[in-house]
């Protein structure tokens, strides 16, 4: 069952990007070179870490300095921001994302600073050449809502959703957790996500600006149950 959190957020109000217009061509040479969003990215991830091991989610097996490396699956990691500092915590990434412009250029820099922990998968999470039972982590920053791009009509939406929820659970470890910072645009949205995860073998909590949230940067914190 989730249950809101009080801590308090600071957002800037700022124009959601559109997908996948705003990371193609020109547009994700702009993304990459961003000084702001590079360091919004690496803000959040900084949350991310520190959610994951969140002791609201229960005692974990893993330490994050004695049990390292741990393998953890970045989605929609696009130019790198985010597995860049997975990779300094001392995880093992795994990389992923949909769009070859944006993950070129996180393979020109893994290739340019040599960094031999960080695997990059040019795939729908769907359909990825991982085991089962075999990462210890996964996290997403600002893409998981668009997994249902291009899918019309909540049926087909709900479908996707608990399929992609599935299939986490499948390559999750036994205590396996997930957090997953992301923008839905209204309650409904927000509720078949949250749905997708505690109907699929995880249970876990959110964090909100604020109690009545609907919309904006929502954290969801999630373990493996089953």
């Amino acid at each position: 069952m989730f249950f809101f959190s009080h801590i308090v957020i600071a957002l800037a109000k700022t124009k959601l990007p559109k997908f996948p217009d705003s990371y193609i061509g020109d547009k994700a040479e702009e993304y990459d070179s961003l000084k702001w969003m590079q360091r919004n990215q690496k803000r959040t991830t900084l949350m991310t870490i520190n959610y994951l091991f969140d002791e609201k989610l229960g005692k974990t097996n893993y330490n994050l300095e004695e049990d390292l490396p741990l393998n953890i699956l970045d989605l929609g990691c696009g130019t790198g921001f985010s597995s860049d500092m997975l990779v300094e915590f001392g995880f093992r990434v795994i990389g992923v994302d949909i769009l070859h412009d944006m993950l070129s250029k996180a393979n020109k820099k893994r290739k340019m600073l040599e960094i031999n922990k960080i695997m990059l998968i040019l795939a729908d999470i769907n359909n990825l050449p991982i085991r089962n039972h075999s990462i210890h982590f996964v996290t997403s920053i600002s893409a998981y809502n668009f997994i249902t791009h291009e899918k019309h009509g909540q049926r087909n939406k709900r479908m996707i959703v608990n399929n992609t929820a599935k299939y986490l659970n499948k390559i999750l470890k036994t205590d396996g957790r997930i957090v997953i910072e992301f923008y839905p645009e209204n309650d409904e949205e927000l509720n078949l996500f949250n749905s997708s995860f505690t109907e699929n073998g995880f249970e876990g909590f959110m964090i909100k600006n604020n109690p009545n949230q609907r919309s904006g940067q929502i954290f969801l914190l999630l373990k493996k149950t089953r």
